[in-house]
């Protein structure tokens, strides 16, 4: 990454999206501590977290999911979700003894989860059973487990099917209604479009455009690395 700044305001979905190697997955990386930056910061409200370790920075607020799903397959739905809520630093402490301890304190936290992602009825079903559009469903609300202020959503829709897509663009607008603010890559330009309120574009690690995205889609440095050709056509039926 070359010099690239990001500012999400509260509350908003900020889409970041450019070409295969541009660096989007980088900076997700970089954000959440798997990578750590020669120079620059990364902060959250003021707060550095530049130095802070993955599960740290998962404590102070940041979550995420990843372009291959990486749920637990032998766990049941539930249990993929209690120990995510479970494993964060706060909650570390006896986590083993909890698991054997039916119920508890935040157990209704996991079933207000099930139902705002739609698996209520799958509850008791081993992750590894699941459609794809369930499996993806289950991993953003395994980061929201995590009670995050930053969700970060690394090509949600990958492989979606178009239902699958318009239910996944539902949920992210229900996750900014609980008050999370979003960070989505994706590679599909009808969702993009269609739920962001600002878009920067990266290219060869750097930031070549920012703004809303009908400003974003009239670029014309967007159009030539990433939109140029037979994109365009896509574009405009994805600003529509």
């Amino acid at each position: 990454m070359d010099d690239v700044s990001l500012a999400l305001k509260e509350g908003e979905i900020f889409g970041l999206i450019g070409p295969n190697g541009s660096g989007k997955s980088t900076t997700v990386n970089l954000i959440t501590g798997l990578y750590t930056p020669t120079s620059g910061t990364v902060s959250l409200n003021g707060r550095d977290l530049t130095a802070m370790p993955q599960h740290a920075r998962t404590s102070q607020g940041v979550a995420r999911t990843f372009q291959n799903i990486r749920l637990f397959g032998n766990l049941t739905v539930a249990q993929n979700l209690w120990v995510a809520q479970n494993g964060h630093e706060q909650r570390r402490q006896h986590f083993v003894s909890r698991w054997f301890r039916p119920g508890g304190e935040h157990s209704g936290d996991i079933e207000e989860l099930l139902t705002f992602s739609r698996l209520a009825s799958k509850r008791d079903v081993l992750a590894s059973n699941l459609s794809f559009g369930e499996m993806r469903r289950l991993e953003m609300a395994r980061a929201l487990a995590s009670n995050p202020r930053v969700l970060l959503l690394d090509e949600p829709a990958a492989g979606a099917s178009l239902d699958d897509a318009e239910l996944l663009a539902e949920r992210i607008r229900a996750v900014r209604d609980r008050g999370v603010t979003v960070l989505l890559i994706e590679h599909m330009m009808e969702l993009v479009m269609g739920i962001t309120d600002r878009i920067a574009v990266l290219n060869f690690g750097r930031k070549i455009a920012e703004g809303t995205p009908a400003q974003v889609q009239d670029h014309p440095e967007v159009r030539a690395a990433y939109l140029g050709g037979g994109h365009d056509e896509k574009m405009e039926k994805a600003s529509a």
